[in-house]
C-alpha cells in the first residue's frame, strides 16, 4: 500500500504555495486525493480543495492519516504546532520542514528521539515546477527517505541534499535571489522601452532571454563567464554593454545581495 501524503500548516498558506493563488500538486507523484492539508481557516483551505485536495482543521488528522508530513508555518508558530503534534509522532512518519530559520537540531529537539526529520527550502519558482531547492537531512533520517523527498519533488524542478549549512546560503542565493533576477528583468525590458519598444514585447522578449540563457548554463554545464565571453565579439554590442555593467558595479552589488541576504537567514536562526 501506498503512504499517505499529508501537508500540515497552522497558519496563511503552506510557504512554499504562499505566493501563488493556487497550489501545485507535483505532476504524476502524488493523487491530489492522496494530499491532507491542514489550516486555522477556511479562507487558508479554499485553494487546496479547488485543487482537489482534501482539507481538515486538525493538525492531529493529518498525524493519523499521513506518513510524509509537511511543516509549513510562520518561524514563530512552528514551536506550538510541534508542541501540538509531537504526541501523535511515531517511528513511521517522515517530517518535512519547510520553516525559515528553524534548524534540524531545534527539530529533532522538540519532536520524538528518533524523529525521521529534513529540513527543505524551496523557493517561488516551485509553484511552474521550476524551482531549485535544497534540502539537509536530520540524524534520524536515512537513505530511504532522502530519496523518497527528492523523487517527489524532482517534479517541481531541481532538488538537491546539501549540508545543513547550505541552506541559508541557499536562501541568499535562490530564494531571495528570484527577486533579483526580477528586478533585472525589469531594468532591462524598461531600457527597450527607452529605446523604443512597447513594455509589454519588451517585458516578453527579457522573460525568454533570462529564460534561455538559464537553460543554456543547465544543458552545457559551462560556467557562465564562459558562456558570457561566447557571446561577445571584438568591438561589438555586448562587450559595449558589458563595460557599462560593470562601471555600475553589478557584479559586486550581485554579491552582495546574496551575502546581505545569507547573513539575515542567519540571523532569523538565531532569534
Amino acid at each position: 500500500m501506498d503512504p499517505g501524503f499529508g501537508v500540515t500548516s497552522l497558519v496563511t498558506a503552506p510557504l512554499c504555495w504562499a505566493a501563488h493563488p493556487t497550489p501545485r500538486v507535483p505532476q504524476g507523484k502524488v493523487p491530489a486525493s492522496s494530499i491532507l492539508a491542514s489550516a486555522p481557516s477556511d479562507r487558508n483551505l479554499d485553494a487546496w480543495r479547488e485543487s482537489g485536495c482534501r482539507t481538515t482543521h486538525c493538525n492531529l488528522e493529518v498525524l493519523q492519516e499521513s506518513t510524509l508530513v509537511f511543516l509549513a508555518t510562520k518561524p514563530h508558530v512552528l514551536p506550538g504546532v510541534l508542541q501540538e503534534i509531537r504526541p501523535a509522532v511515531g517511528p513511521h512518519h517522515i517530517v518535512v520542514s519547510l520553516v525559515a530559520g528553524v534548524t534540524l537540531q531545534t527539530l529533532q529537539r522538540l519532536l520524538p528521539a528518533g524523529t525521521k526529520v529534513l529540513r527543505l527550502m524551496p523557493n517561488l519558482p516551485c509553484v511552474v515546477q521550476a524551482g531549485a531547492m535544497v534540502f539537509a537531512r536530520g540524524s534520524g533520517a536515512g537513505d530511504g527517505e532522502a530519496a523518497l523527498l527528492k523523487n517527489l519533488l524532482s517534479s517541481c524542478g531541481l532538488c538537491e541534499e546539501v549540508p545543513e549549512s547550505y541552506i541559508n546560503i541557499h536562501t541568499g542565493l535562490s530564494g531571495s535571489g528570484v527577486a533579483y533576477v526580477y528586478l533585472f528583468a525589469e531594468a532591462l525590458a524598461e531600457g527597450a522601452v527607452k529605446m523604443g519598444m512597447p513594455s509589454g514585447l519588451a517585458s516578453r522578449i527579457a522573460a525568454q532571454t533570462l529564460l534561455g540563457a538559464a537553460k543554456v548554463m543547465l544543458e552545457t554545464g559551462e560556467h557562465p563567464a564562459k558562456l558570457r565571453g561566447d557571446v561577445c565579439t571584438p568591438g561589438g554590442t555586448t562587450i559595449h554593454a558589458l563595460h557599462q555593467l560593470e562601471k555600475g558595479a553589478l557584479r559586486a552589488t550581485v554579491m552582495n545581495a546574496v551575502e546581505a541576504a545569507t547573513n539575515r537567514a542567519c540571523d532569523m536562526a538565531e532569534d
